[in-house]
């Protein structure tokens, strides 16, 4: 059978990293967390104080930042972490989780050069196929052409209770209510942003897994995969 690119897109809180490492495992493919690769880049904004609107220096920090995704170890599995992260060399698993490097990777992403020397980091990782990957735009813009393209949504309260439960986990004390605030929030500024906005790829299938656990998500688009690697073996044979 052909080995897919999987491309996962939807808002915060729709469970995409959850569901696509799932996805990953149970088709024996590569997961990649693209977010995680925002993230790092966000953080070291922050520790060089590098400030959300200065694009030319954001854009010269992404060219020389060095940022890999590994397997991750078991402790940091046990963590909930999808991947190690390794920026500039040093393992940042953790700190990349919090809310403040969130938002700062949020707008990181609103910026064209960024988003193009990271948009190249990610393609050449999924060079070859057998790889599943999910973020804002990775149907519509890292891999237009991935054979398998999914939108996963839920509604804004039932992604704002998962994120919350997150946030509890971790031991920050945010409110339901503020949690709800920043999905609304964030949902604003990726749909609205002029460059890659959250959209519906054309030819992307739509998962509403507002009632469906991770387990039950991940198995429904396993199911959609090997439909559509018997469809691509059909016509290669053909």
């Amino acid at each position: 059978m052909p080995q897919l690119t999987i491309a996962i897109d939807g808002p915060a809180g729709s469970g995409k990293s959850s569901v696509a490492r799932r996805v990953a495992t149970l088709l024996g493919y590569l997961y990649l967390d693209s977010g995680a690769m925002y993230r790092a880049l966000g953080l070291k904004a922050l520790r060089q104080n590098v400030r959300s609107d200065d694009e030319a220096r954001l854009e010269m920090l992404a060219k020389e930042t060095h940022i890999e995704l590994r397997a991750p170890t078991p402790e940091h599995e046990a963590a909930g972490a999808k991947n190690c992260v390794f920026l500039d060399g040093s393992d940042v698993t953790k700190e990349i989780r919090s809310s403040e490097v969130a938002q700062a990777a949020s707008q990181l992403a609103i910026i064209a050069g960024v988003r193009r020397v990271l948009v190249a980091e990610q393609q050449r990782a999924g060079t070859g196929g057998g790889v599943v990957m999910e973020g804002r735009d990775i149907g519509t813009v890292v891999f237009p052409k991935a054979e398998l393209k999914i939108f996963l949504d839920a509604s804004p309260e039932e992604r704002a209770e998962r994120r919350w439960k997150e946030h509890q986990e971790k031991g920050d004390r945010m409110t339901l209510a503020e949690v709800f605030d920043e999905v609304v929030e964030r949902d604003k500024r990726d749909r609205e942003r002029k460059v890659s906005p959250l959209v519906r790829a054309a030819d992307a299938v739509l998962v509403d897994n507002t009632a469906m656990g991770i387990e039950e998500t991940a198995r429904l688009i396993v199911l959609l995969a090997q439909e559509r690697e018997r469809e691509l073996a059909k016509a290669s044979a053909s």
